[in-house]
Formats: structure tokens, sequence, C-alpha cells
């Protein structure tokens, strides 16, 4: 049986080389959608963030969307972020092992990609 999975296999994943072989590569740039719904939904969540400004001497609260990867796999993440660039996702890296999207224009495509978490 194919190995279809590159995480599986022997010892703990963010301590071995996590890489998709070429046939896996084709697949993930030809659909990159369901790949990113399957990192978000195992390793990922979707959070309403809020942040306060001072907006002509009166203090205002801001909500707004936030998708967040997190992941002790280095290879791991950079198949996420490498994905993301691929679909023209901005995402920044928040921690060592979190990946954040918190445009508006980046959360909405990421909604339409992965939809809601279930």
């Amino acid at each position: 049986m194919p190995c279809l999975f590159p995480q599986h296999g022997p010892g703990r994943k963010h301590d071995r080389e996590i890489a998709l072989k070429p046939w896996q590569q084709e697949i993930v740039s030809a659909h990159p959608g369901p790949f990113l719904r399957g990192l978000f939904h195992s390793d990922g969540c979707r959070v309403s963030n809020w942040a306060t400004r001072v907006v002509a001497g009166e203090k205002k609260r801001y909500e707004y969307g936030r998708w967040q990867f997190t992941n002790h796999s280095d290879d791991i993440r950079n198949l996420c972020t490498a994905t993301l660039d691929l679909v023209g996702v901005p995402w920044r890296q928040s921690s060592w092992k979190t990946i954040s999207v918190s445009r508006r224009e980046a959360v909405a495509a990421l909604d339409a990609l992965i939809g809601p978490k279930n």
C-alpha cells in the first residue's frame, strides 16, 4: 500500500524529515485547497481576534477573523507556508511553531478554500 501521508512513519514527526514525493507534490499543486483543509483541520483553527485603538480620543475595539496553524515540525510548517504561497495567501510566522493568516482578504480566501472546521 502506498504511503499517502508523509507524516506516517517511525519516530516523532518533528524529529525526522517530512517531505512530499514528486507525485504527492503534483497532487498538492493541482489541488492545494484540500491539502490546506487537511492541515488546518488537523493542526489549525479559525479564531476571532481583537485589538484596541484610540480613534479621535476614544478607545475602540476591533474584531477580525484569523487562521492559525501550529506544528512543531519545521517541515510540516514549510509545507503549509509553501502551499499558502502557491494560492497567494499572505501569512506570518507569529511564533516559532505558529503560522498566522490575519489580513481580511487572506482570511476570506482561506475561508473559501478550507470551510468550517468540523
